[in-house]
């Protein structure tokens, strides 16, 4: 028995070693990137490659392609406005459909992008129709790039990670494809990512496809009795929430603390969602030797920012086929879209402490797209960034508090004794002019008035805007009403046909009236009406 250990440790030594020793050379290539030159290069290839397509010709790339970039660029955003993803359906993406077909057949040549567009990312909308994005092989190989220098630099960082002597588990949502004809296949960007990974990755994935491939709450139980029963996985992919749900069911059927149910599990990697409404939580599952966590800005139209182990904000990976401009917040208008024109600045011009909107030029044919996310700098080497949400936010009395503030509220109010947020949606009551927060928690009822109190302070300690507005009484104080912890997800579910994977519970109501929170209180009474009337 000795010596069969003895030469599982010594054959294991040299793929070790290998394994480190080329994740600190791209470790090391990563870091000394100047992200500035690494930009211009972008910019000047991407001009290159969309000159001959339709929309290069359209808005005259081919003669920017010879100039010095300062002066490219001046034009470009001059010939190029600012366009969302129902401008680019209109006019462009919307020409890949025969006359008269349903999105069963979508096929994009030569139309923003050379060649054929061979996957649309389906994104999950809240109350937008599907948007298909398109995600070309240029893209493909840029995210491919992204993770592979994500994984170099924690592995050179965590020298005695084990992480890749086992599996990385992903929380993807439904892996089925669509196929939209000519070859060409649609669904999410996890489904594409993992039908499609590169050979030397597979060893490395779990679960199989049969697993993945499964309704949301079998599919669930089947990842914890992998998780339970497979030793190898030492990493967890995924959105906050849907690691937690997965995570306590694992205890569930476990019956142990859940380090002893899991004890090679290193990593955790989440995006998609703050973490921070969630920590209280994460830090209960794991009392002690929590996992490693790594924050990732990943999106259907681009890998943005991931953090390097050991430090507190993600990086701007400026790096992958996407050229970078940023809107300041305060440009946008009421429903937070900058205007065609907007002025912008390159990364170049970004300041610290400064929220941003996004907009992006890639190597998927998208052009000066403004993708809907908002970033705040907090320095400028290295390029740390914090995601400050959606550029949805409460907005319908003109207060306009941010997602990031409304999940540091949730946070605070997590760290108060006996007090366990799971989940939350807030919306605007626009008759009484206040904000309606559902709050998921353990046990249900709680004293809902002094929860809004809390509430109410944190957002105006944060938010000026929403602080002279209650001041002034142009918005009441909030309403807090409190829910059974599961309640959400079913709501989730039942009412929107939406849980798991990477259907995110929106924080922040995106109806215009905040009839989602409505709906989900209606939802909720419903049901505990329902359930009174059993009982008698």
């Amino acid at each position: 028995m000795g010596n069969s250990s003895t030469l599982r440790n010594l054959t294991a030594s040299p793929l070790d070693l290998m394994l480190k020793t080329g994740a600190s050379f791209m470790a090391r290539n990563f870091e000394s990137r100047d992200p500035f030159a690494s930009q211009r290069d972008i910019f000047t290839r991407l001009l290159m490659q969309g000159a001959a397509t339709r929309f290069g010709k359209d808005h005259g790339l081919t003669d920017l392609t010879g100039l010095p970039f300062d002066q490219a660029h001046r034009f470009y955003r001059r010939q190029v406005p600012i366009r969302t993803y129902g401008d680019f359906w209109k006019e462009y993406f919307s020409a890949g459909l025969q006359k008269g077909e349903e999105m069963k057949r979508l096929c994009l040549e030569d139309v923003t992008w050379p060649g054929k567009i061979p996957f649309f990312c389906e994104t999950s909308g809240t109350t937008a129709p599907t948007k298909y994005i398109p995600f070309s092989r240029k893209m493909f190989q840029a995210n491919k790039r992204a993770a592979l220098d994500l994984a170099a630099c924690y592995l050179d960082r965590n020298r005695k990670s084990r992480l890749f002597r086992g599996k990385l588990l992903y929380m993807a949502g439904n892996t089925s494809l669509s196929d939209l004809g000519d070859g060409v296949k649609s669904g999410d960007m996890s489904a594409i990512t993992l039908r499609y990974p590169p050979p030397y990755l597979k060893p490395f994935i779990a679960p199989k496809a049969a697993i993945s491939a499964l309704p949301w709450d079998d599919k669930l139980e089947a990842l914890a009795a992998l998780l339970l029963t497979d030793g190898n996985i030492r990493g967890i992919s995924g959105v906050p929430p849907w690691i937690i749900l997965l995570l306590k069911r694992c205890a569930e059927l476990g019956k142990k603390p859940l380090r002893e149910l899991l004890p090679n599990l290193e990593l955790i990697i989440h995006g998609g969602t703050s973490i921070k409404p969630y920590s209280k939580e994460f830090a209960e599952l794991f009392p002690k030797q929590a996992p490693n966590f790594i924050e990732v800005l990943p999106s259907s139209e681009a890998f943005m920012a991931f953090q390097l182990f050991g430090e507190e904000y993600m990086r701007l990976a400026p790096y992958y086929g996407v050229y970078f401009e940023f809107v300041p917040f305060e440009k946008l208008d009421e429903r937070g879209i900058p205007a065609p024109d907007a002025e912008t600045v390159p990364l170049e011009g970004v300041e610290t402490g400064r929220r941003y909107a996004i907009i992006l030029s890639t190597c998927a044919g998208l052009w000066r797209y403004h993708i809907g996310d908002t970033i705040r700098f907090t320095s400028l080497s290295p390029l740390f960034i914090e995601f400050t949400g959606r550029d949805k936010f409460l907005d319908r009395f003109e207060e306009k508090v941010t997602q990031s503030e409304v999940e540091e509220a949730v946070a605070k109010l997590n760290r108060i004794d006996g007090v366990e947020i799971k989940e939350f949606i807030v919306g605007p009551e626009i008759s009484e002019r206040r904000h309606l927060w559902v709050l998921a928690a353990k046990g249900g009822s709680r004293h809902t008035a002094e929860l809004a109190v809390h509430l109410d302070r944190s957002l105006m300690t944060m938010n000026a805007d929403y602080a002279t507005f209650r001041s002034q009484g142009r918005i009441k104080e909030p309403l807090v009403v409190m829910v059974g912890e599961d309640s959400i997800y079913r709501w989730s579910k039942e009412v929107r046909g939406k849980l798991g994977g990477q259907s995110k519970i929106p924080h922040i109501d995106p109806s215009v009236d905040g009839e989602m929170v409505r709906s989900l209180v209606r939802f909720v009474n419903l049901t505990e009406e329902q359930i009174g009337s059993a009982a008698h």
